[in-house]
């Protein structure tokens, strides 16, 4: 077996060293879009027994008045997208109109939304269990002009 000549030894304990500090870095200053090279928060921590359970959901209403779930299925955008955004919806509603167009382009004959909202669930939870109350709440909401 032959040794690993000098340069290629030097080169790899560079990259290493390299690729420590970003990692080093990144954990301690990164944030989430810098994964692998930042720390990954969505679950690192927990919420306390009692704390109601946040769940979601985009939802739209149709000309004729149908209430629409408008998830991934039927628009192509995922419901991650949508909560990794959410305070850029909440600062400019206007943005959820991309969800409408999104889910007109792949129901051309369906009755066009004139409504889109972000709706999270929120279940209860005493001692760690769910009590299976829920309430629903109304976070941002975009009505065609």
């Amino acid at each position: 077996m032959d040794a690993l000549p000098r340069r290629g030894r030097n080169l790899r304990v560079g990259l290493t060293l390299l690729a420590g500090a970003v990692l080093l870095a990144g954990t301690l200053w990164g944030q989430d879009d810098h994964f692998p090279f930042g720390p990954f928060r969505m679950y690192a921590g927990s919420n306390p027994p009692d704390d109601p359970a946040p769940d979601t959901r985009i939802e739209g209403v149709d000309a004729t008045g149908t209430v629409v779930g408008l998830g991934e299925e039927s628009t192509g955008i995922r419901r991650a997208e949508i909560e990794g955004q959410q305070s850029r919806y909440e600062a400019d509603p206007t943005l959820l109109r991309q969800v409408a167009d999104a889910y007109a382009e792949r129901h051309p004959g369906a009755p066009p939304i004139v409504e889109v909202r972000i709706v999270i669930r929120w279940y209860g939870i005493t001692d760690g269990r769910p009590t299976g109350n829920a309430v629903d709440e109304t976070v941002v909401r975009w009505e065609a002009p």
